[in-house]
């Protein structure tokens, strides 16, 4: 609990306290042994610490405007066994490259 409040009182912004309370909570959960996660909460606070936001190892790139390559996709999905949406979105979130695309997915 100790952590808990030293995190809180270096925190910034009311963004930064908010994303501190929301892991913070996240740990009690996690060993009080429940399943009950605030997932909106869980993202912002993976937003705020650079992560989560940024697709599987972070590019930081929009997801929305990017062409992938069926060929890219079809790679993915025989070498890395995903199904053909998420290794869409994991092509679409590293700017179309398969070998970056690759290397976050088993970096991660």
């Amino acid at each position: 609990m100790a952590a808990e409040d030293e995190t809180q009182t270096t925190a910034k912004s009311a963004e930064d306290r908010k994303a501190a309370s929301a892991l913070a909570s996240l740990d009690a959960d996690e060993s009080a042994g429940t399943n009950n996660v605030d997932h909106d909460a869980v993202s912002k606070a993976m937003k705020a610490l650079g992560g989560a936001s940024k697709g599987a190892a972070g590019t930081g790139s929009s997801t929305k405007n990017v062409k992938v390559d069926p060929a890219d996709v079809a790679l993915l999905v025989e070498e890395l066994e995903l199904p053909k949406p998420k290794a869409t979105e994991l092509l679409k979130s590293h700017e179309g490259d398969a070998v970056k695309a690759m290397r976050a997915y088993i970096a991660a």
